[in-house]
């Protein structure tokens, strides 16, 4: 068979493969306990200075 050709028998097993969902895993959602911190960094004016710089160059 040529690259490319036309197989029924392997487009039948593709579709069976992909109509069936497996659903043996376990779904379960974790739960998160703790808290989230993040640095804002510099302020608006630092990054606009900042940002003009480099646009200077």
């Amino acid at each position: 068979m040529s690259m490319g050709a036309y197989d029924e028998d392997e487009h039948e097993r593709r579709e069976r493969k992909n109509g069936s969902v497996d659903t043996t895993f376990d779904d379960d959602r974790t739960t998160y306990h703790g808290e989230v911190t993040y640095d804002s960094g510099d302020s608006a004016e630092a990054l606009l200075d900042q940002f003009r710089e480099m646009k200077g160059q």
